[in-house]
C-alpha cells in the first residue's frame, strides 16, 4: 500500500479508538489489518479486519501517524495502492485505488489483477 488519504486516516483512528473503548482492548493490541480474499469467479475482495497480534511476515505501513498491517499474502496485490474514504447520503466506505487492477465488477465489490 502506498498511502492513506487524510479522510482514511481519521476514520481508521476513530475505528481503533471506538474498538478500544467499546471492547476494552489495550491500545497496543488493537490494530487494523488489510488483506485480499478470493470471493467468487469475479475475483478478489479487499478485507479490513481488527487484529490483536502482529504476524511477523506482515508488512507495516505507517502514514500520517496511522499504522496498518498488510497481510503478507496480500502484499503483491496491494503494491502501489492508495486508500481513501468516501461518504455520501446512502453509504460510506474505504476506496482502494489500486494500479494493479485489470478488472472490477459492476458493483465494485470484487476485482482482478
Amino acid at each position: 500500500m502506498k498511502k492513506i488519504s487524510e479522510k482514511g486516516v481519521s476514520i481508521i483512528e476513530a475505528m481503533v479508538a471506538t474498538a478500544i473503548i467499546g471492547i476494552g482492548f489495550v491500545a497496543i493490541f488493537q490494530m487494523v489489518q488489510y488483506s485480499v480474499r478470493s470471493i467468487n469467479v469475479s475475483g478478489m475482495s479487499y478485507i479490513m479486519e481488527y487484529t490483536k497480534k502482529i504476524n511477523p511476515n506482515d508488512e507495516v505501513i505507517e502514514d500520517k501517524g496511522v499504522k496498518v498491517f498488510i497481510d503478507s499474502a496480500a502484499v503483491m496485490y496491494l503494491l502501489g495502492t492508495e486508500m481513501d474514504y468516501k461518504k455520501n447520503d446512502f453509504s460510506s466506505s474505504f476506496i482502494f485505488n489500486n494500479p494493479n487492477e485489470t478488472e472490477r465488477c459492476g458493483c465494485g465489490e470484487s476485482f482482478k489483477v
